[in-house]
């Protein structure tokens, strides 16, 4: 009996895994419809081998556009594209209200009724500024420890209590009648599908999201960003995606310190700024030395105290 290569060879043999390794930035990445976040930050975690990876802020499968995802040190940079200002543009259908308020969820109540454009546009002053939003119920806000979507699927009643958010401009792009295209921006919390169903509501018509893009996340926008297929068609390609782990923080000052400082922001210590133009207060800034990201902190009576310490 003879033997060859490929007998020898296990039947379903698979290429070994490859190494995780310390991969520190943040991919600006265009999600398609379809896939989730936690797919999403799969895709790029494996693209990098990156042994640690999260997204700043969740984009439902159904909704495309920008989701910024942070590696390795750039985590610890999260809250800072969160807490930023968000754009979008959505598409509502008219005539008919969801449970989920999009395009998910089964139809509650219809109308045979279709707004005017300047109905339509008579009202969006309602919309802006600081206004009371209720929630969809199905939505990431927690209940009680549990997640409002979650139990809402139990078949649970959600009761969920209007809050305060920030809608900076909300204008059309597009109206033909059935559907309405509009852009919006907005602050951290803020629901676009809640002002899709509370607009439908007030014009009488019922109405939810059927398209939804976003365009922007704090200091990203959707213009820089990168796809799917672009991290997975090359290692090169994909390391042209990464982004400095300091991209994340071009909305706050940065202050340069000398290397003694550094040591001591390192050390979760804080530091005296020197100079006759060093800052006294500052509730939010990143310190860098020799062109390397050091830390966050703020500054109070000429003095940097280091909140998040970067080993970079």
């Amino acid at each position: 009996m003879t033997t060859n290569d490929e007998t020898l060879a296990p039947p379903h043999a698979q290429q070994p895994r490859p190494k995780k390794r310390d991969v520190h930035g943040w991919v600006v990445l265009d999600k398609p419809v379809g896939m989730t976040s936690t797919h999403a930050v799969s895709v790029v975690k494996r693209a990098f081998s990156a042994k640690k990876a999260g997204h700043a802020g969740t984009l439902d499968p159904l909704a495309s556009g920008l989701l910024p995802i942070a590696l390795g040190e750039a985590t610890k940079t999260v809250p800072f594209v969160m807490d930023g200002r968000k754009a979008y543009q959505f598409t509502v259908a008219w005539g008919s209200q969801t449970e989920t308020d999009d395009t998910e969820g089964r139809v509650i109540a219809t109308s045979e009724l279709r707004p005017q454009e300047d109905a339509i546009a008579a009202l969006l002053p309602l919309f802006t500024g600081t206004i009371l939003q209720t929630p969809p119920k199905y939505s990431a806000i927690k209940i009680a420890g549990e997640r409002a979507y979650d139990l809402a699927r139990d078949g649970e009643e959600v009761v969920l209590q209007p809050r305060p958010v920030e809608i900076d401009a909300l204008s059309i792009v597009s109206h033909d009648g059935a559907t309405t295209t509009f852009e919006a921006e907005c602050g951290k919390g803020t629901y676009v599908r809640a002002i899709a169903r509370d607009l439908g509501v007030a014009l009488g018509c019922l109405g939810h999201v059927a398209h939804l893009r976003r365009t922007r996340v704090g200091p990203f926008t959707v213009t820089e960003a990168t796809t799917v297929e672009t991290l997975r068609s090359s290692q090169e390609e994909a390391e042209g995606a990464l982004r400095p782990v300091a991209a994340a923080l071009e909305l706050i000052p940065e202050i340069v310190v000398h290397r003694d400082a550094a040591l001591r922001l390192k050390r979760g210590q804080s530091a005296l700024l020197r100079g006759r133009d060093a800052p006294i207060e500052a509730e939010a800034v990143y310190a860098t030395s020799g062109g390397v990201l050091i830390a966050t902190g703020s500054i109070s009576n000429g003095e940097l105290v280091p909140h998040r310490v970067f080993n970079l």
